[in-house]
């Protein structure tokens, strides 16, 4: 098995809280260990055009608490096609390359495989995203800091409602599941939490509604997955059914920014220092997660396959409580 003399590491895809940390963990965990690293700017991007350089201790020094991805990342398109893959791969060896950290999503992680595959790239992937979608893994990194930050948003939003005495629709993040409008639901009370894993039509929202309203109820806040539909349609459905005021927030892209969490944090430093560390025992072409408390690796490829799911008795529990 080839010696690992030097780690690139990249973060394509959307970022998230946490990515920065992340990249400490790795380049202050290589180093002490005598690795090499190279830092790959704007992610797939990057590597496709070369955009590669070292990195050191220097190099990481006051990031720890910054949101975003100091190496800076790039949607890219072309790293599906193989002919675009075939270039990273020569970038990576003219670079002195031996192993990729990759630092992102699922996105992030199918390139990984197909590097792996295609052309014998050793790639170990950390989990970031706020979407917390990634299998063989209980959190993702940003996860924690998406969430709390939407929770603070909706905490005030809850201010405003009950002064005015409003229905608020609020639309969160997630793609197609609904992990951070769970969280965030049960978090802030909410009185409907609707999910992508859940059909729940706009008449069972309005039905539950006016019950609320029927017993005296004078706001209520609705927690909508971008996944599901577009808060202001929702809202629009309600204000004409119930003949109430309506007003709809999209939290958007603030969930994506602002410095990480504790939680966030701790993740970070644990998946990306273990990254390095697995890769120095032999493991090759592996996600690195946490599972009930313990850091443990699984083949990319197998990664690849399952959806992951929320936990529909944290579901039941929401509804339960928001009688």
């Amino acid at each position: 098995m080839k010696k690992i003399r030097t780690i690139g590491i990249v973060t394509p895809g959307g970022d998230a809280p946490g990515m920065n940390t992340a990249i400490r963990a790795v380049v202050r965990t290589a180093i002490f260990h005598g690795i090499r690293v190279m830092a790959v700017e704007r992610g797939y991007a990057g590597l496709i055009g070369g955009d590669i350089h070292h990195m050191d201790l220097k190099s990481v020094s006051g990031i720890l608490n910054r949101g975003g991805t100091m190496l800076r990342t790039h949607r890219c398109p072309e790293f599906k096609k193989a002919s675009f893959r075939k270039i990273a791969a020569r970038q990576i060896k003219d670079h002195g390359i031996d192993a990729l950290i990759i630092i992102g999503g699922n996105g992030s992680l199918a390139g990984g495989y197909e590097m792996a595959h295609e052309h014998g790239v050793t790639s170990m992937v950390v989990p970031a995203s706020i979407d917390n979608d990634i299998p063989y893994t209980d959190f993702t990194i940003g996860f924690d800091t998406a969430v709390n930050t939407a929770l603070d948003a909706i905490d005030k939003i809850r201010d405003t409602a009950a002064s005015h005495e409003r229905i608020f629709v609020i639309e969160v993040m997630g793609r197609d599941n609904g992990f951070i409008a769970l969280e965030v639901g049960l978090g802030a009370g909410a009185e409907v939490i609707l999910v992508p894993e859940v059909k729940l039509s706009m008449d069972s929202v309005v039905k539950k509604l006016k019950i609320g309203i029927d017993r005296g109820k004078l706001s209520s806040i609705i927690v909508v997955a971008e996944g599901v539909c577009r808060g202001h349609d929702l809202g629009d459905y309600i204000s004409k059914k119930l003949k109430v005021d309506v007003r709809v927030t999209i939290l958007g892209h603030i969930q994506r920014g602002g410095s990480p969490s504790a939680q966030s944090r701790s993740l970070a430093c644990r998946l990306g220092s273990a990254a390095v560390e697995m890769l120095l025992k032999g493991e090759r072409n592996k996600l690195v997660g946490l599972v009930n408390g313990d850091v443990v690796t699984t083949d990319i490829a197998k990664a690849l396959k399952p959806t992951k799911t929320i936990d529909r008795s944290l579901l039941e529990l929401a509804e339960k409580l928001s009688i």
